[in-house]
C-alpha cells in the first residue's frame, strides 16, 4: 500500500532586514537558548543577534561551532546546552552548524532555530542531518521526528556573503528536480518515508524552474552585495523549496555521488557541497541517459555562475581509474540513495559516467 507522507518547517521567514525579528520569533519558542555559531559568523552577525534576543527578554548562551557535523561535536554542544538548563536550541551559520544544532536540539528534545547565513545549501529546512567523521568523512544521514521550528532567512545577510557560495546553491538546488524525477520513476521512497507526493514535485519542479529562469540575474546581483526580487526568488528556491522538494520528492544519484567523493583525499575538499553536487547531478544526468542537449543546458548553465563541469576544475583531472572506483563504490554503499536512481549499478558505470561527463563538457560550447 501506498503511503503519502508531507513534512515541513513550523515557520519559515525570508527578507532582508529579519534578523532584527530574531528575538521576536524565537519569543514564541521558549526564553533560554542555546546559540552556536563558528567563529566567523558570530563575528558578522553575533551582536545584532544579541541585540534582537535582549529586545524580547531571551536568556542566552553562545558557544562556538568547531566546524564539522560529527558525532563527537554533536555530543560536546549537547552536553553543555544539557548543563545551562536550555529551552531552544539556535543555529547561525552554513549547511554543518544548522546539521549540528539539529542533532543538538534532537538530543535535548527542545525547539530548534535555523538562522542560516548563505544561501548555500537546503539544510535549513529539513528534518535530517548529514553526518561526517571528524575528518569530514561521509559517514549517515540522521533523522529527526520533526522539521525546524522556524527558519529564518536574512537575505541582506546572504547577499553579503561570498557569491561562490550563493552559486553553490543553486547548484545544490538544481539537483533537487533532478532526483525526485528518478524516484518517482523507481517508485522509491522519499526522505520522509513515503510516496514522493504531489505537492513534493510540484515544489521541485519549481525549484528547477525558479533557478534556470533567476539564477544569473540573482547570481550578478549577489556579487554586487545587492537584494533584487530575483535574489529573493533564489533564495527562496535554495533554501525553501529546495528544501521541501528533496525531502518531500527524495534524493537520488546527485547527492549520493557527492558523497562519494569523500571516499578519496586531495583538492577537491576546498569546493563547496554545492560544487560537488553539481558534477554529481551532471553524472546522474548521464548514468539515466537524458539526452545530450538537456545535459549540455545545464552544463552551460553551470559555466555562467562558474560551477565545476570538468574534472580539472573538480581538482580530479589526475585521479586515478582505481580512485574513482572507490567514490562509485561509496555512493552505492547501502546507507546512501544511488539505488533510488537504479539498482543495479555497479562502482565501475559510476566511475564511468564521472569521466564520461568530463568528456562531454570539454565538447559543449
Amino acid at each position: 500500500m501506498s503511503k503519502f507522507v508531507f513534512s515541513s518547517p513550523r515557520k519559515y521567514v525570508q527578507g532582508a532586514g529579519v534578523l532584527a525579528q530574531l528575538g521576536e520569533y524565537v519569543a514564541e519558542l521558549g526564553n533560554n537558548a542555546f546559540v552556536v555559531a563558528d567563529e566567523i559568523v558570530w563575528g558578522l552577525i553575533g551582536k545584532e543577534a544579541q541585540a534582537s534576543l535582549n529586545e524580547h527578554n531571551i536568556e542566552f548562551h553562545y558557544q562556538q561551532f568547531n566546524g564539522e557535523a560529527s558525532s563527537n561535536e554533536i555530543s560536546r554542544l549537547a552536553a553543555l546546552a544539557k548543563q545551562g538548563g536550555a529551552s531552544l536550541v539556535i543555529g547561525l551559520g552554513g549547511g554543518k552548524t544548522l546539521d549540528t544544532v539539529k542533532a543538538v536540539a534532537d538530543e535535548l528534545k527542545q525547539p530548534v532555530v535555523i538562522v542560516p547565513t548563505i544561501a548555500s545549501t537546503d539544510a535549513p529546512c529539513s528534518a535530517l542531518s548529514v553526518i561526517y567523521s571528524d575528518t569530514g568523512v561521509f559517514e549517515s544521514y540522521r533523522f529527526y521526528s520533526k522539521n525546524p521550528d522556524l527558519v529564518l532567512v536574512d537575505t541582506q545577510v546572504c547577499a553579503r556573503a561570498p557569491v561562490r557560495l550563493f552559486a553553490s546553491g543553486i547548484a545544490d538546488g538544481l539537483a533537487t528536480f533532478v532526483e525526485a524525477q528518478a524516484v518517482k520513476r523507481s517508485h522509491s521512497k522519499s526522505m520522509v518515508g513515503g510516496d514522493p507526493t504531489i505537492a513534493g514535485m510540484a515544489i521541485a519542479e519549481a525549484c528547477e524552474k525558479t533557478l534556470l529562469t533567476y539564477g544569473y540575474s540573482a547570481y550578478q546581483a549577489v556579487e554586487k552585495k545587492v537584494v533584487t526580487p530575483a535574489v529573493e526568488a533564489v533564495v527562496e528556491a535554495n533554501t525553501l523549496l529546495s528544501g521541501l522538494g528533496f525531502e518531500n520528492a527524495g534524493l537520488a544519484g546527485a547527492h549520493a555521488i557527492h558523497n562519494g567523493f569523500t571516499a578519496i583525499d586531495g583538492d577537491i575538499h576546498h569546493l563547496t557541497h554545492g560544487e560537488k553536487v553539481a558534477y554529481g547531478t551532471l553524472t546522474q544526468m548521464v548514468l539515466e541517459q537524458r539526452p545530450d542537449e538537456e545535459i549540455a543546458r545545464y552544463i552551460r548553465f553551470y559555466r555562467s555562475i562558474n560551477m565545476p563541469t570538468t574534472l580539472k576544475e573538480l581538482h580530479l583531472e589526475k585521479e586515478s581509474w582505481e580512485n574513482l572506483v572507490k567514490v562509485g563504490a561509496l555512493a552505492n554503499s547501502e546507507g546512501d540513495t544511488l539505488k533510488n536512481l537504479n539498482t543495479n549499478l555497479s562502482a565501475e558505470d559510476i566511475a564511468s559516467a564521472i569521466l564520461a561527463v568530463d568528456a562531454f563538457s570539454l565538447t559543449v560550447k
